[in-house]
C-alpha cells in the first residue's frame, strides 16, 4: 500500500516540543510538527547544502531502482524529508536503508564523526485511496512553495516535482 513518510534532522525541533498522546491525535501532532519544521529559524539545516540534499535524493531514487519501493513523490526540505512510496520491503527496513547511508555520507561531508544526523523516529501514514494519494502528492510537492523556498514546485531542485 502507498505510504506517506516524514523524517527530520536530529535536533531540528526544540526539545520542549513534546506532544502528550492523550491530548493530541497523531495527525494533529504531525501538522504542528511539520509547520514548526517549515518555519524553523534555528537548528540544523544541513539539507540546504546542495551535495547533501542531492545525495538524499539519489538514495531515494536508488531505493526505487533497487526494488525497495515504488517512489511516487518526495521533497528534501532544509531540515526534513517527505516521501510517498509503496514499500516493497518492511517500512523500517526501507527507512533504515535510506537514512543509514545518507547519515554516514552527510556526516563525512560535514567533517563530523559519531554524531547523530537523523532523528530516530519518523511519521508514517498508509494512503487509503486515490483521492488521498493525490492530496498527499500535492502536499509534498508544494511544501517548498508553502515554505517560501520556491515560487512553483518544479523550481525546487530536490523534489519529485522537478521532472527531467
Amino acid at each position: 500500500m502507498p505510504t506517506f513518510v516524514t523524517w527530520r534532522l536530529w535536533g531540528s525541533l526544540p526539545p520542549e516540543r513534546v506532544f502528550e498522546r492523550e491530548h493530541v491525535t497523531s495527525g494533529e501532532a504531525f501538522v504542528t510538527w511539520d509547520r514548526l519544521l517549515d518555519t524553523a529559524r534555528t537548528g540544523p539545516f544541513y539539507l540546504r547544502q546542495v551535495e547533501i540534499a542531492g545525495m538524499v535524493v539519489e538514495q531515494l531514487r536508488k531505493g526505487d531502482a533497487d526494488g525497495l519501493c515504488a517512489l511516487h513523490a518526495f521533497v528534501v526540505m532544509p531540515n526534513h524529508v517527505h516521501l510517498q512510496c509503496t514499500p516493497r520491503v518492511a517500512l523500517p527496513e526501507l527507512i533504515r536503508r535510506v537514512k543509514g547511508p545518507t547519515a554516514h555520507s552527510a556526516n563525512q561531508q560535514l567533517g563530523r564523526s559519531g554524531e547523530k544526523f537523523w532523528q530516530r523516529e519518523y511519521f508514517d501514514r498508509i494512503v487509503r485511496n486515490q483521492s488521498e494519494f493525490n492530496r498527499i502528492q500535492r502536499y509534498i510537492e508544494w511544501n517548498p512553495v508553502k515554505a517560501g523556498l520556491a515560487l512553483r514546485p518544479e523550481e525546487f531542485p530536490w523534489s519529485s516535482a522537478q521532472r527531467g
